[in-house]
């Protein structure tokens, strides 16, 4: 049997201004073979990945990461650093035209935020339809089928219609898989998934891994996985590399290293799950809810096939009269699976969107105008789902999150916002002794779980009594989404405050909620008190998700 791997990295060095950020790690992927590289936010695994395409802005590289020609993959898995010279294409030495070549082709990545990788102006399918032209040689009407082909394989529903979508047209689940759909138009021999399942649903999750397994079955394709979701490692991978600050603390097949971690921080990863510490409902005194929805429904136009389309819109409709009420600091959990509704019914609640039916926040509703709804805009905050996106990437630090003193609270002087902006950071765990000159940064110097904090930070600091939560731990690791959750129970516990809170992972709903509802298609199908829904739900969808976390 050959040792030589598919891949072969050493002493691999990701530096910025001298100061080095990944410290000579070593590892090997073979081909067919699936290994997961974890650790929190900011330990060095995006950059690793996107250093060995060259993708990182005046990053200082060095060391080797030789790619072999697909004759000479190793048959089965590579443990540790080869004996000898690597030989091969070093990634990180061979001509920048020729490296072009293998990106896409050879090594395919599928990024972190696809709202910022997809091009906002160009339909997803011309996105993919360009990788095909390109790398395959396929026509126009050859590419354009292939790329709906594959968005039909990644579990998009009507891609024939989605892919004529931009974008923004898209659900954050949805975009992902159109990335993931780009990534693996050309069959490549190694995919760099960065959290390729971040935004996902747990159903469709599991579609995502069985389309991959069978892609490696098929084409003997290899795969370093990006992560911080242990349960997805367990399920995917066969062997784990465990990153703190940089360095590879603990590596080995997944199993041994799950079953006994060596390291102290590896254990702290295995340990670190959702802990449910709210306060209990109590459904006193007939309090007013602090949001009420009656047959809220909300729709969008859509253009027509034919002659009609020239006369008269379509309407889609994403939510369908649907009724709630969330109590003075209680939680409501929805979930279902992306493109079920939640985020359209959050952004109708947030007045956002035109919408039918009534809604009440604190009794008012909105009035459509920015100075008439500048005060209910206080009472409710939200932290979107992508952070990168939602943060101004022109703003620094301190822009972004004493931006809502600035509107709410004008006589504060620069000075005092300051401290508040400090006080809010440290809430969520981001100090100067941490990070020198914090307030002066901007958001892409942090980490994608740095800029969610950055963005709850922002929501928290005008003391608002809601907070919509849209996907608020879906981009942070265990150990972080860990932390979040109990400050945000903190404060739930300490200020009374209430949660509109939107996931598809259904332990952040045990964790946090007190009350559920179900959606599918834009409807409710169930909905009750978060233990009677999760531990006997009624509704077979109900029972499919829950199944689904359970397998997860």
């Amino acid at each position: 049997m050959t040792t030589t791997p598919l891949l072969d990295v050493k002493g691999l060095r990701v530096a910025f201004g001298g100061k080095a950020v990944v410290h000579g790690i070593d590892f090997r992927i073979a081909a067919g073979e699936k290994l997961a590289l974890v650790g929190e936010s900011g330990s060095g695994k995006t950059v690793t990945a996107l250093g060995l395409l060259r993708l990182v802005q005046n990053a200082e590289l060095s060391g080797a990461a030789s790619l072999f020609g697909p004759e000479g993959p190793a048959e089965g898995p590579a443990e540790g650093p080869a004996e000898g010279p690597a030989e091969g294409r070093d990634l990180l030495a061979i001509p920048e035209r020729q490296l072009r070549g293998i990106r896409g082709k050879e090594i395919a990545m599928i990024f972190q935020e696809p709202m910022t990788a997809l091009n906002a102006l160009y339909p997803v399918g011309d996105q993919i339809a360009e990788v095909l032209e390109l790398h395959e040689g396929l026509s126009k009407r050859q590419a354009q089928a292939a790329a709906v082909q594959l968005l039909a394989e990644t579990g998009i529903p009507e891609p024939e219609r989605r892919a004529q979508s931009f974008p923004h047209q898209l659900s954050g689940g949805q975009r992902q898989r159109a990335m993931i759909a780009m990534a693996l138009a050309c069959k490549p021999r190694l995919l760099l998934a960065d959290e390729p399942t971040t935004a996902l649903d747990v159903t469709v999750r599991a579609q995502i891994l069985a389309l991959l397994d069978d892609l490696q079955r098929k084409h003997g394709m290899a795969v370093l996985l990006i992560t911080h979701d242990l349960n997805l490692v367990r399920r995917f991978a066969d062997r784990v590399a465990v990153m703190e600050n940089g360095h590879i603390v603990e590596h080995g097949p997944v199993q041994a290293v799950f079953e006994a971690p060596q390291h102290a921080y590896t254990r702290k990863l295995i340990d670190s799950r959702p802990e449910r510490n709210v306060v209990p409902a109590t459904g006193e005194q007939g309090a007013a809810p602090v949001l009420e929805a009656k047959a809220l429904r909300v729709s969008y136009p859509v253009a027509q096939p034919g002659l009609r389309g020239w006369f008269r819109k379509g309407a889609f409709v994403a939510v369908q009269g649907v009724d709630f009420a969330l109590a003075p600091g209680q939680t409501l959990g929805v979930v279902g699976e992306s493109g079920s509704g939640k985020s359209t019914l959050a952004l109708a609640a947030l007045g956002l969107l035109r919408h039918q039916g009534a809604l009440r926040i604190d009794g008012r509703q909105w009035a459509g105008a920015g100075i008439a709804d500048r005060a209910l805009r206080r009472v409710m905050q939200v932290v979107f789902q992508d952070p990168f996106s939602s943060l101004s990437p022109r703003l620094t630090v301190e822009q972004i999150v004493g931006e809502g003193l600035q509107v709410h609270e004008p006589g504060l002087d620069t000075a005092a916002r300051r401290v508040r902006s400090l006080a809010a950071l440290n809430d969520v765990g981001l100090t100067e002794a941490q990070f020198p000159a914090l307030l002066d940064r901007y958001p892409h110097e942090f980490s994608g779980g740095q800029r969610q904090r950055l963005a709850i930070a922002r929501a928290l600091i005008v003391d608002p009594q809601l907070l919509v939560l849209d996907e608020p731990t879906s981009a942070l690791d265990v150990t972080i989404q860990k932390q979040v959750l109990g400050l945000l129970q903190r404060l739930q516990r300490e200020r009374g405050l209430s949660y509109l809170l939107i996931t598809h992972d259904v332990e952040v709903i045990r964790a946090m909620a007190h009350q559920v509802i179900v959606m599918k298609d834009g409807a409710i199908l169930e909905a009750g008190p978060v233990q009677q829904v999760l531990d006997a739900p009624q509704h077979p969808y109900t029972q499919k998700l829950v199944a689904a976390a359970l397998a997860d």
